[in-house]
């Protein structure tokens, strides 16, 4: 297969071992900067275009969209997609996973368990949202935050208060949600490929610390998982429509919990910590599902 991999870095490990993963399986593989593609948006003969040239035909496409450049990272995808290539995860799918608040509501629809959560606009109905997860403590989480970053614990109602209203004032979306305490600093990051958890960590804060991502000083380590929580992380991923995903789950009293799922999964972490060559699995699903259509032209770029 001719297969790309949209990424703005091909030094990043995750990007590296997909590259290496597909190059070893015999396929052809080019690393396309997502942000220099550019779209010929016409009805008999939609192309992407990079650096000048009219891009082959590629059979797949690896998106790895930055959640920063979610609008025209998924655009480009659309662009592929027009064009009859396969996608691992569909942009639709990228774009509903990427909007927290609409993930949460479609998880909720559902019937998955999650935290409860509590979303507002004014001022004014602070103290009721606060109720609403059940009080102090709590944690605040800004809507466009990504590795733990903008997440916030209000350990009192009194602080809880000041965080959420410093936010509103300065017109940060953010949501509110329960504090799980039994889960004692950590979470479980399931990999999912299609119906499948391929590979499980958990994740455990560092003490003094109750972010559990890896970006923020946590450690990870095998785990092995329920029967709920691999048929939850599953039902997540199906209802975002995404075929490869991380997701985010707490273990509480009431059974799992999920916490977000992710449509650009990093390798890294997942890979050390359990010793699965999950970029292997990747491009396996991709031999398996993607229908080839290209020439044998391989980008030159």
């Amino acid at each position: 297969m001719n297969i790309a991999i949209l990424s703005r870095n091909k030094s990043l490990y995750s990007t590296r071992r997909l590259v290496e993963a597909a190059s070893a399986r015999g396929h052809e593989v080019s690393v396309i900067d997502y942000l220099r593609c550019y779209m010929n948006i016409t009805s008999h003969n939609p192309s992407v275009r990079y650096k000048g040239e009219t891009l082959p035909k590629f059979d797949a496409i690896i998106p790895r969209i930055g959640a920063k450049r979610t609008f025209y990272g998924t655009a480009v995808v659309r662009q592929f997609e027009t064009a009859g290539t396969f996608s691992i995860n569909p942009s639709i799918a990228i774009t509903r996973s990427r909007d927290k608040l609409r993930s949460l509501q479609l998880l909720s629809r559902k019937g998955i368990g999650m935290p409860k959560t509590g979303f507002a606009h004014s001022p004014g109905d602070v103290d009721d949202l606060i109720k609403i997860v059940g009080g102090a403590p709590l944690v605040i989480k800004l809507l466009e935050g990504t590795q733990g970053v903008g997440v916030v614990l209000a350990e009192t109602k009194k602080a809880a208060e000041s965080v959420v209203q410093a936010m509103m004032g300065i017109h940060a979306n953010i949501i509110v949600q329960e504090f799980i305490e039994e889960s004692k600093g950590s979470d479980i990051r399931c990999f999912v490929l299609g119906e499948k958890v391929v590979a499980a960590m958990k994740r455990q804060a560092e003490p003094g610390e109750f972010r559990s991502n890896l970006h923020q000083g946590g450690t990870a380590e095998l785990v092995k998982i329920s029967k709920a929580e691999r048929e939850c992380a599953i039902q997540a991923t199906k209802i975002m429509g995404l075929k490869m995903a991380g997701v985010d789950l707490l273990r509480s009293s009431r059974g799992p919990l999920i916490m977000e799922v992710n449509s650009s999964p990093g390798l890294e972490g997942i890979e050390t910590a359990t010793g699965i060559d999950v970029a292997d699995l990747a491009i396996t699903y991709l031999e398996r599902y993607a229908k080839p259509i290209s020439s044998k032209s391989r980008y030159q770029g």
